[in-house]
């Protein structure tokens, strides 16, 4: 089950560490995503804040 990390909303396949900022503060609920593949000319990176590349959670639940 894929779960998604509380502090920078990237969502991971698998573990209990966030690969991108290190947090153990994950959870399964979350919904929505958008899929960041060139954070540069990104848009909606910037709209969301997101600073790398990557598969990102809409809404993290608690």
């Amino acid at each position: 089950m894929e779960k998604a990390c509380k502090n920078c909303k990237v969502i991971i396949a698998q573990g209990d560490v966030c690969p991108m900022c290190g947090s153990s503060n994950l959870t399964s609920k979350w919904n929505g995503y958008v899929v960041i593949m060139n954070v540069e000319k990104s848009e909606i990176a910037k709209k969301l804040a997101i600073t790398a590349n990557g598969t990102y959670a809409i809404n993290v639940g608690e």
